[in-house]
Order: structure tokens, then C-alpha cells, then sequence
């Protein structure tokens, strides 16, 4: 009898909880209006950018359109200076964030996030077929370039044993292109800028395991939208289930970086 009566409470449990996200309204109204509108920078490559006559391109466009076409709404992008998206989306002008915006514990008290779609951070780059340095304690006594002003410059110093060089560039393409060259024996780099530069230049760079630093990138939604986050989150979890996510990767990193396996 208890254990029938415990299982009835948990059905009960599951059921209200259930309830109450689909009745907050936020899918709902999404649905009713046909379209979801989506907060960016877009001038973040290659997570969302401008080409040259003007079309907004990126991993997070094909995403966000792919999870548009299976929801059958459509996908509207509303561009936005950076340093106020949380307050404009609080503010109702659209109803998510969905531009490489990294999951903070600070952030996490204004707005409610997905579940982790791409580890981004800071990795170290080598050139191809570079058989000497296999893991990041191999750039120990090395020379190392980073792009000045940028995180890689703490994480390049953070490295044990330490590289006996750190060279600053201008951009992170110098430094490649200087990896590639011979002049550097490796480049520490934004996880996802890094990976877009080296598909631009297909068998140049491998980028050796792991992370010297990580920090996951999210989809923000406001807080108290459960339904429309939940809708949201079960539709990017089918595709990466269906392989629809690496497609999309593989188009703009050259390989899978949307797997949490490889994280």
C-alpha cells in the first residue's frame, strides 16, 4: 500500500509540474504568433555574422532556422548591442538570446539557460603533421602565440611547464599564419574562433586535446518561460540525437563540436 501510495504521489508530482510549465504561456504565445524572435550580435563570427551583401549567416542562424522549421514557426533575428541583451530580453524585445552567450553563475540570476550546446574556452593549436608536441605539457619551453589583449594571454601563461615564449599578435589569424609558417610551435586560441580560422584553411592546424580553460555557451530565455525553453531544448536534443547538430558544425568548425562526449 505505501509503495502504491508513493508512486501515486510522484505521478502527481510529475503531473503538476508538467501543468505548470505549460501553463506559463510562453510557447503558447510563440505558437500563436508564429515566429520566435531571437536576440544576437551580429557581428559574432562564425556563431552569427554578416556576409557582404548583408545576409546574417552563422552556426547559431542554421541552428536556431532548423529548430524553426521543425516547430513549423518562423525564425525572426533581432539585432542588439551586447552589453544590454539580458535587459532586452527582459524587456520582452524578443524571446531568447541564442548567440554563443556564455553560461555565468551571474547570468544565471536574470535569465534561465539550455542545457550546454557548445564547450567553448581557450585551446592550444599546433600545425599539421607536428609530431612532437601531443598534449599541452608539450608546449612547456616552446614558443607560443596568442592574440594580444585576449583570454588566450592568461591561459598561454597558465600552461605547465611553462612555453619559453609568448609572442602577441593583432589578430588570431597572424598568429596561424605565422604557426604555419614555422615561426611558432603552437597558438592558444578561442575554442570556437580558433576552429572556424582552421576550417577556413582545411588540413594547415590540429588542435591538441582538451581545454586549457572551458566555459559553456547556452540558449538564454527569460525566466519563468519553462514551456518554450522545454520546447526549444527537446528540439536541438532530437537533432543532435538525428547528427542534424554536427552537420551544422562540421559546416562551420570543420568538425563536431556540439558532442559532450569530446568536452
Amino acid at each position: 500500500m505505501k509503495r502504491v501510495l508513493v508512486i501515486l504521489m510522484v505521478a502527481m508530482m510529475l503531473a503538476f509540474a508538467t501543468t505548470a510549465m505549460a501553463g506559463d504561456g510562453s510557447l503558447e504565445k510563440v505558437q500563436k504568433a508564429g515566429k520566435l524572435v531571437i536576440g544576437l550580435d551580429d557581428t559574432f563570427a562564425p556563431m552569427g555574422f554578416r556576409q557582404d551583401d548583408g545576409t546574417l549567416v552563422g552556426f547559431d542562424v542554421d541552428a536556431a532556422e532548423e529548430v524553426g522549421k521543425r516547430l513549423g514557426i518562423k525564425i525572426v533575428w533581432q539585432p542588439t548591442a551586447w552589453s544590454g541583451v539580458i535587459h532586452s530580453l527582459n524587456a520582452k524585445k524578443f524571446d531568447c538570446i541564442w548567440n554563443g552567450m556564455t553560461i555565468t553563475p551571474e547570468r544565471e540570476k536574470a535569465v534561465s539557460f539550455s542545457k550546454p550546446y557548445i564547450m567553448d574556452g581557450q585551446i592550444a593549436v599546433i600545425a599539421m603533421g607536428n609530431k612532437s608536441i601531443k598534449a599541452h605539457k608539450d608546449l612547456g619551453g616552446k614558443v607560443v602565440g596568442v592574440q594580444k589583449g585576449s583570454p588566450a594571454l592568461e591561459a598561454a601563461k597558465s600552461l605547465k611547464p611553462a612555453p619559453k615564449e609568448i609572442r602577441e599578435y593583432d589578430t588570431n589569424v597572424k598568429a596561424l599564419l605565422d604557426l604555419e609558417s614555422g615561426r611558432l610551435d603552437g597558438v592558444v586560441v578561442d575554442n570556437i574562433a580558433g576552429r572556424y580560422s582552421m576550417a577556413q584553411r582545411p588540413g594547415k592546424y590540429v588542435a591538441l586535446p582538451g581545454y586549457i580553460t572551458s566555459e559553456a555557451f547556452g540558449i538564454a530565455f527569460r525566466q519563468g518561460e519553462d514551456s518554450l525553453r522545454a520546447e526549444v531544448q527537446k528540439t536541438i536534443d532530437a537533432m543532435i540525437a538525428d547528427g542534424t547538430m554536427g552537420k551544422i558544425s562540421r559546416k562551420w568548425f570543420g568538425e563536431d563540436v556540439t558532442n559532450p562526449a569530446k568536452w
